[in-house]
């Protein structure tokens, strides 16, 4: 076994395959012995959910890893698309499904953070579809209207709504009449559900801020705080070293690949604001430090670069190892 051999297979859909039914059987066996701590309901700005979507103890976890395969997908045929990965890579999917199953929070219980990363996913195929287009109103109107939706039922949305705002401008694809559209799309969610008698005005509430050691014990923050420290940092560092590489990108795949970035930043920031709600964002920026890992691998020309793969693994089993020991 060489490191030819141990590169092509991590870049191949075996290691994504391999990382997806660990995902599973990690998320069954936390599900089977009940150690999942209950996670606070989710207020948007005029309903009220609860985290798990499901009283079914099994449902939840398997429509979350459902969510969390498919949304992997969708970056598959993303990149395959529009290739903004250098080469088609599977290795992208894989660390994704690592970085989920390193906090069983999110990786075991359907909650607005995988909706968040599965809303990020179909939104770029819109969004890097609209590149230089100025006649992309459509495509605009229906992104803010659907994140408008979203964000009645939990405030995380928020960041979404951001980031592809940016998005959209950044891709030039932003005019006077994308902004119109915008704007439109945005109120027009509230407009149907007003003037359906749904909701009143009255019921709007604003974003609340509160600690996040209200919801759980002592330990669980610290552990929890930490890998999210852990995440931010790596993508930190891997962000600036693949820009030095992407900066020699055509245009328009460094365009797409500043998407990934800002999302990022605009992730880490909703930590630090909300941070009581880390498990809404952190699956949105695992699944943007996944692309900047299929990058440093496909970028790197280090033969043993493999051994970073290695490492992550045993960090995201060793971070569930410890939330189930607590």
């Amino acid at each position: 076994m060489n490191d030819n051999w141990i590169i092509d297979f991590i870049n191949g859909r075996g290691f994504a395959v391999l990382a997806g039914l660990l995902l599973a059987l990690t998320a069954t066996l936390v599900t089977a012995t009940g150690q999942v701590p209950p996670t606070e309901a989710g207020r948007g700005m005029l309903f009220t959910i609860d985290e798990a979507l499901s009283s079914s103890p099994w449902l939840s976890p398997a429509l979350n890893v459902a969510c969390i395969v498919g949304t992997a997908l969708l970056m598959q045929l993303l990149s395959k698309l529009f290739n903004f990965v250098k080469s088609l890579t599977f290795v992208g999917a894989g660390a994704f499904f690592l970085l989920e199953l390193g906090s069983p929070l999110t990786s075991c219980t359907f909650g607005t953070g995988t909706v968040l990363a599965l809303l990020l996913a179909v939104g770029a195929l819109v969004l890097f579809g609209c590149y230089q287009d100025k006649q992309a109103q459509r495509p605009i109107f229906l992104v803010m209207c659907a994140l408008a939706f979203a964000v009645m039922v939990h405030w995380a949305v928020v960041v979404l709504i951001a980031a592809f705002l940016l998005g959209f401008a950044y891709l030039r694809a932003m005019n006077w009449r994308g902004v119109v559209a915008a704007l439109i799309g945005l109120f027009t969610p509230f407009w149907i559900v007003f003037g359906l008698g749904l909701a009143a005005p009255s019921d709007v509430r604003l974003m609340e801020l509160n600690p996040l050691w209200q919801t759980l014990d002592l330990s669980q923050v610290r552990l929890l705080v930490g890998w999210c420290a852990f995440v931010v940092l790596l993508t930190v560092a891997l962000t600036a070293l693949n820009l030095l590489a992407i900066y020699n990108y055509r245009l328009q795949l460094r365009v797409y690949n500043s998407f990934f970035v800002m999302t990022s930043l605009l992730a880490m920031l909703a930590m630090c604001a909300d941070y009581r709600h880390l498990t809404a964002y952190l699956p949105l920026l695992n699944l943007c430090l996944s692309v900047q890992i299929a990058h440093a691998f496909t970028i790197g020309r280090f033969p043993k670069r493999y051994i970073f793969i290695i490492a992550l693994a045993a960090a995201c089993l060793g971070a569930f190892a410890a939330s189930v020991a607590l």
